[in-house]
């Protein structure tokens, strides 16, 4: 029996708004599960119902195969970190993380105990005298990750919990996360619109889009088996690219290529003869020059970005555009043109209409 169970969770707002449509998973004990998708996407009210801050308007929420829809927040034994640390400006790193037991009227020398315990994980053994205002923003988040993690309850609820910090400290946080995933064993459940947080972070991620589940799976999942043009275009950095266009005699133009998509369907292709498709591929998936078993395309290179490890080139073919990862000793010059290849097997075709993948 899986530990926490959303069977049909649906959220309707009193002006009539649904938020969230049929949302349905199941989550192992010790899971890692991640929401992802934009802004809006009912990623955060989800999570809120699960922590019992919102009510559900129809459907059924399950901890231990008992329904808990009824139950308030202290009853389903959850801690949620928010995207605000919320912390108490008058309090010291100790009596925020302490505050929880001390409300219980846990005994003093148990609460000191676990404060240094915790603090300990977390790396604010030197700062547990301080006032929040003396910390930097990566460790008072840490301080409000100690606060829920004191209370050992079953459910931990992260919130978009780096959102505010900035990009090194979201790094630095993301692995200290990781860490204290893999020591406590906590069911997680956290909420973000940042893929990368998502890929790294996840045992299983959940893509939303307008309320929808797009796609549930382990990172692995998502990126090598999108299974519509969202999901694809989401997951990855640089996003997918793609191409939208016109099955005529079994091909589509790439500015003034053709492109047969028989390589990649074979006899199949007749069934989209005349009905749009749109032609994918991953910014990392393709070679400079020309290859066997490939489309070969000949571009001119608009921009590059240096980043380092890698650069990114940005290309145009009259009206068409993408973005390719070359190693940064290849990057090429603005302006010049180029020919690149992509392996058939690399490409990802959706149908046009439905825009879910064709297998």
């Amino acid at each position: 029996m899986s530990y926490l169970t959303l069977k049909n969770i649906n959220k309707i707002y009193p002006n009539g708004y649904h938020a969230v449509h049929n949302f349905n998973l199941e989550i192992d004990k010790g899971e890692f599960i991640v929401f992802v998708g934009p802004s809006g996407c009912g990623k955060s009210t989800t999570l809120r119902m699960i922590a019992g801050l919102e009510d559900i308007s129809n459907g059924d929420f399950l901890i231990n195969g008992k329904r808990a829809n009824e139950l308030g927040p202290r009853e389903r034994e959850v801690a949620m970190v928010f995207q605000s640390y919320a912390l108490y400006p008058q309090m010291t790193v100790y009596d925020n993380i302490a505050f929880g037991l001390t409300l219980q009227g846990v005994d003093e020398d148990v609460i000191d105990e676990k404060v240094r315990n915790t603090a300990k994980i977390l790396g604010l053994t030197d700062y547990l005298e301080r006032m929040p205002r003396a910390l930097s923003g990566g460790q008072r988040q840490r301080v409000a990750i100690g606060r829920a993690l004191i209370r050992k309850v079953g459910i931990f609820l992260m919130d978009e919990p780096l959102s505010n910090l900035d990009a090194k400290q979201r790094v630095t946080m993301r692995s200290e996360i990781a860490q204290i995933h893999h020591e406590t064993g906590a069911t997680t459940i956290y909420v973000t619109h940042d893929q990368t947080e998502a890929m790294t972070l996840a045992d299983r991620i959940v893509v939303m889009k307008d309320g929808y589940v797009q796609q549930i799976g382990t990172p692995h999942d998502l990126y090598f088996d999108p299974v519509n043009v969202f999901v694809a275009g989401f997951i990855g950095e640089p996003p997918m690219n793609f191409i939208r266009g016109t099955v005529t005699n079994g091909a589509i133009q790439f500015g003034d290529l053709t492109l047969d998509l028989s390589k990649k369907l074979g006899d199949r292709v007749k069934e989209y003869e005349g009905k749009p498709i749109v032609f994918g591929f991953r910014p990392e998936s393709i070679a400079l020059g020309e290859q066997k078993d490939a489309y070969v395309v000949a571009c001119t290179v608009e921009l590059t970005e240096m980043l380092g490890d890698n650069t990114n080139v940005y290309i145009k073919e009259q009206e068409e555009r993408a973005i390719l990862k070359v190693d940064p000793h290849d990057t090429p010059e603005v302006d010049s043109r180029i020919t690149f290849s992509i392996p058939y097997e690399s490409v990802y075709l959706f149908d046009g209409e439905t825009e879910f993948i064709i297998k």
